[in-house]
């Protein structure tokens, strides 16, 4: 029989219909997991960029190039191997540096900042030519350089040592240990510290922090050998010191060096004890330091400031006190114009805002406000005398920037697009920004914005790294607080396969303590992948921020003041009442998860509420608060002694005997922050009430677990949810 054109094509259809579907490719924890061999392929692309003044300068290893503000256009500034050549930089060990890490430290020459393992060089990138050149000790810790006097300022074996612009290197102190700190973070980095080294602004002083801790009890950390260690045979003692809520804490002072002389003084502060000292800040004539003075009971704050010549106390210019606490964050900026008014960061209003004081100690103004929150200032333009912020301005799960004029306090959007989530690098002058942001919808762009006129470049556009992945739908939205007011903010991520008429196992993942927020407008609500992976696998994924999470204000964080996990347990319950009005949510396969203060709110919930949750999983979590850190837990719950209703309302150890569902309980064995004695006691007290959680732990890991130990701590969890829920 004869084909005609007409049965050929019918043949071809139905061939081709009968060819299986292109599938999707599916997601392994290689690929989501930041411990994960492929994880670097699978998270938006970005640029590496600095200024170098008002010119932009987009880094690779190899490269660096010149990027211009008005249209993007890039153009080769040098690369290694002509600074490697031009430089005379030969041999192995002189070659400089990877350019990802080169810093433009003048913003009137074409100097680079590079190093090597031996030295820190700068560079004429014009000429070659090597400029200046300083010693590197391979075995100092916590450096800080200035770019004034070029002095670099470090910690090696417990002890300051400065090496000064000419390569001189003096050793400051001597009788540094573990007992006696310096140049380190102090007050275990609460109150915004993050480090120990305080140039004031020619680099011819040094602050820098002294903490003794010999009378700090230490905790009895195990550090059991490697593999593949064959110099040792049995675990060494670790120790950490550790104070407890209502046990001693470390004295700390604050000292200064005169480079110059070598001589050094301490801030005549008075008796150091059970007290903190914070957010250090030098006046622009680099001769007074400024110190945030807080209480132990940390409901009272004082700005004082210090000669620096004779460590003489001159003044308190600001005193900040409240019922619950104060939480000084930021040290004072003076502005770059005015040598006598500087800008102070507070929450005194009720939400995080700027205001403008003298040296005095006079207000002068409040230059933001609202029931929005400052979450970061990125400079000044100093020619039109205006401050760049970030804010949550508007929206309380956005980060937009703005430009605030300083003599009117008007505030103008400066971002592109005005969604999602914007981080800012200012130039030199604050003319140009690198807005920096994601969307919901948006892996990431980035766009050079003039802070004046607000036009805006779009730079670069980062492509989809899911692109040919099945990837779920996240949604966002928000449901009413325990007090029935106030506003709560939740993600819901669906399987892949999602399907309103079926039933699916749910996991709450929480956190829920201060300082953190898992929902916001970055990519796909600023979705964890591990939700993504449980998706895949035909889970629901429900996150909320409860009250006592960050950027909402101050009443709105303050809510669990003395009773954590209270207030946040009756939000979290009204996100599972919200549940519970989804048809596709299965409320008879509940789980949750969490780490840390999510670790303590997975084991309230499963206690607490042990007909609801069937299945958890709490990694590092603290089980009594009273074991604690001082300066974290006192704030929060005042100290045992003060608070024991406080206290036994919020242990976990008379709350074993009502588990009832499946409960895993992961740490690492040399946990430092959350210490193992919360779970060990925990499951002495399950023993004893004859219940039965399971445990697990990664010997030689910390709070969390490093590389690619994550990739199996993430399976071991997923598993658990597949074994006890699905």
């Amino acid at each position: 029989m004869k084909m005609t054109r007409r049965h050929g094509m019918a043949i071809l259809l139905m061939a081709l219909l009968a060819l299986p579907t292109l599938a999707q490719k599916q997601f392994t924890l290689e690929d989501l997991n930041f411990g994960g061999h492929n994880y670097q392929n699978m998270i938006p692309k970005n640029r590496s960029l600095k200024w170098w003044g008002d010119q932009l300068v987009r880094l690779s290893a190899d490269t660096c190039w010149t990027v211009n503000p008005a249209n993007g256009k890039e153009k080769v500034l040098f690369t290694r191997s002509q600074l490697n050549k031009r430089a005379g930089l030969t041999a192995d060990e002189q070659q400089v540096n990877r350019l990802s890490s080169a810093a433009f430290p003048y913003a009137d020459k074409p100097l680079v900042m590079l190093g090597n393992r031996n030295e820190r060089m700068l560079i004429n990138f014009k000429t070659g030519k090597i400029e200046w050149r300083q010693p590197n000790d391979k075995a100092a810790q916590a450096l800080e350089w200035n770019d004034k006097s070029r002095a670099v300022a470090f910690v090696k074996d417990d002890n300051l040592y400065v090496t000064d612009g000419g390569g001189n290197t003096r050793q400051v102190t001597s009788d540094g240990s573990r007992d006696l700190v310096y140049g380190q973070s102090v007050h275990r980095n609460e109150f915004g510290i993050e480090g120990g080294l305080f140039w004031n602004p020619y680099g011819t002083r040094l602050a820098f922090y002294r903490m003794d801790q010999s009378m700090v009890t230490d905790y009895p950390l195990v550090d059991v050998p490697e593999l593949d260690d064959s110099t040792r045979v049995i675990a060494e003692p670790a120790p950490e010191k550790y104070p407890m809520a209502g046990q001693t804490s470390h004295l700390v002072t604050v000292g200064v060096l005169d480079v110059a002389t070598g001589d050094t003084v301490y801030l005549k502060a008075g008796d150091p004890t059970d007290r903190y000292f914070s957010n250090i800040s030098w006046n622009p004539q680099g001769t007074i330091v400024y110190v945030m003075e807080g209480n132990r009971d940390q409901n009272v704050v004082d700005l004082v400031a210090y000669d620096a010549v004779t460590g003489k106390r001159m003044a308190s210019l600001y005193h900040e006190a409240h019922p619950k606490y104060v939480e000084p964050q930021h040290p004072i900026t003076f502005l770059p114009w005015d040598n006598e008014k500087f800008i102070l960061w507070s929450e005194k209003d009720g939400y995080n805002h700027l205001y403008i004081y003298d040296i005095n100690g006079r207000l002068v103004k409040q230059l933001t406000s609202g029931n929005w929150v400052v979450m970061d200032m990125l400079g000044f333009d100093v020619q039109k005398k205006a401050v760049i912020i970030s804010a949550n301005a508007d929206s309380p799960i956005q980060q937009n920037l703005y430009r605030v004029d300083i003599a009117t306090g008007a505030m103008t959007r400066i971002d592109e697009g005005g969604k999602g989530w914007h981080n800012g690098l200012l130039s030199a002058s604050g003319r140009y920004l690198i807005d920096n942001y994601q969307e919901p919808d948006v892996p990431r762009n980035i766009a050079i914005v003039d802070t004046r006129n607000n036009r805006q470049y779009r730079y670069f556009t980062a492509p989809d790294p899911w692109q040919g992945y099945t990837v779920p739908e996240y949604r966002c939205g928000t449901i009413k607080a325990a007090d029935d007011s106030t506003d709560l903010y939740y993600r819901l991520v669906l399987p892949t396969d999602f399907d309103e008429t079926k039933k699916y196992p749910t996991v709450v993942y929480v956190y829920g303590g201060p300082h953190a927020h898992n929902v916001d407008a970055r990519w796909h609500y600023s979705s964890r992948s591990w939700e993504t992976y449980m998706a895949q696998r035909g889970y629901v994924l429900f996150i909320l921020d409860n009250r006592g999470s960050e950027n909402r204000g101050r009443d709105f964080e303050q809510a669990t003041f003395r009773h954590l996990g209270q207030v946040e347990m009756q939000d979290q319950m009204r996100g599972v009442d919200f549940l519970r009005t989804l048809n596709y949510v299965d409320t008879a396969r509940l789980g949750v998860h969490g780490w840390s203060f999510g670790g303590f709110m997975t084991i309230s919930l499963m206690t607490n509420y042990p007909d609801v949750f069937k299945v958890g999983v709490a990694g590092g979590p603290v089980i009594d608060w009273k074991w604690y850190e001082v300066m974290y837990g006192e704030r929060y719950m005042d100290t045992p002694q003060t608070n024991p209703e406080g206290y036994a309302q919020t242990s976990l150890l008379n709350k074993a005997e009502n588990l009832k569902g499946r409960l895993q309980i992961i740490i690492g064995l040399n946990d430092p922050t959350v210490v193992p004695q919360h779970a060990y006691s925990f499951l002495k007290a399950c023993i004893a009430a004859g219940t039965q959680p399971d445990f697990y732990v990664y010997p030689g890991q910390g709070h969390n677990m490093r590389g690619h130990q994550s990739v199996h701590l993430h399976e071991r969890i997923t598993r658990y949810f597949d074994d006890y829920l699905k």
